[in-house]
């Protein structure tokens, strides 16, 4: 285990622990999150505990062509049953990742300090949102961070059913059209492996991180 100190750097991410824990500790700060994100490390904690940094030995992601998007997505998609824009609504977005509640979740690990930091890298043009309306109301999106020709995803929330999955299939079709490579989801979980994202070993990822 590794504890940060004002220093602007990481250890090694073959460093980290099983569960793919690199360091606790540091800030922040643009400048930390830039580098942090550029090495294929993420923040994720709960609020109240200190900053933890991650680099899991198994990273899952979306190679673009493989997204699976259903019969039934489709036929919304096909209806226009929402609006979509990019970069309309982002402290709004990241506002709503932490305040929505998802099955299965208790509390939430985005705290009012990491909001004001991504809402930072957005001003900076570092971080992206986006936004699903309907009737003019706000009902699902995502943001993450963009280190192109990977896009990093963060977090998303939906209100209504399907919202989150049309930000996120809009997503994949922006990155497709502007020539990215791939899309960072961090995690493996069952809502992301049926839109067609899979694990791939840390190097390898890293390797399309840097290229």
């Amino acid at each position: 285990m590794h504890f940060l100190t004002q220093e602007l750097s990481f250890p090694n991410t073959n460093e980290s622990s099983p569960d793919g824990l690199l360091a606790i500790g540091g800030d922040l700060s643009t400048e930390r999150l830039l580098l942090a994100y550029e090495s294929g490390i993420f923040p994720w904690f709960e609020d109240g505990d200190p900053i933890m940094w991650w680099s899991p030995k198994q990273r899952m992601v979306l190679f673009l062509d493989e997204l699976i998007v259903s019969h039934s997505m489709r036929n919304i998609i096909n209806k226009n049953v929402f609006q979509v824009t990019f970069n309309k609504a982002f402290r709004e977005v990241i506002q709503n990742c932490q305040s929505v509640k998802r099955e299965g979740q208790y509390g939430t690990w985005i705290t009012d300090e990491m909001i004001e930091s991504y809402c930072k890298l957005h001003e900076l043009g570092k971080a992206m949102s986006v936004e699903v309306w309907q009737n003019d109301t706000l009902v699902g999106g995502l943001y993450g961070v963009d280190m192109f020709p990977v896009f990093c995803g963060e977090s998303m929330f939906s209100k209504v059913s399907n919202a989150s999955k049309m930000a996120f299939i809009s997503l994949v079709n922006y990155l497709k059209t502007h020539q990215y490579n791939l899309l960072d989801c961090q995690i493996y979980n069952d809502h992301l492996d049926s839109l067609g994202c899979r694990e791939i070993p840390r190097e390898d990822f890293l390797k399309l991180l840097k290229k």
